[in-house]
């Protein structure tokens, strides 16, 4: 995802919410491999790379962006092509803040998010958490099942 293309539905990006969103997953997630940004010069990506992922992938990837709107993209690929998104920002095709639900996650089909919270630090830890509950459990369907985690 590219962070040009959202710019309009986003707003710009707010590197100390990307940073926060890294220490914190460096301290909550055991399987964090490695974090960097896809440019670092002027980041408008956070990448998470997993040495594990859900079900049978070997690895994973979260993709993350948020703006100084409060606008917030999670983004989850692994090594089986799975993919899966918690999103906030404006749209036509569904509420503010909706998941986007696996394996495809596609853009026109996406569902209320059982995430109320908006605080970066309180949206990190329960987009964590929703992902180790399917993790632990090997259950796709706990991604999106709790009540207003974390």
């Amino acid at each position: 995802m590219n962070g040009d293309d959202r710019a309009g539905e986003f707003g710009p990006i707010y590197l100390p919410a990307l940073q926060r969103i890294r220490d914190l997953w460096l301290e909550l997630e055991p399987l964090v491999d490695e974090t960097g940004y896809d440019d670092v010069v002027a980041p408008t990506e956070l990448q998470i790379s997993l040495s594990d992922g859900l079900a049978d992938a070997q690895s994973a990837r979260l993709d993350i962006q948020w703006s100084e709107l409060g606008m917030y993209s999670f983004h989850y690929v692994d090594s089986d092509d799975v993919n899966w998104r918690f999103d906030r920002h404006p749209n036509t095709h569904s509420p503010e803040i909706h998941f986007h639900s696996p394996p495809e996650a596609t853009t026109m089909e996406a569902e209320p998010s059982c995430i109320d919270v908006t605080d970066v630090s309180l949206v990190t830890r329960a987009v964590h958490a929703m992902w180790r509950a399917a993790y632990e459990k090997r259950d796709l369907d706990r991604l999106n099942s709790a009540s207003n985690p974390p």
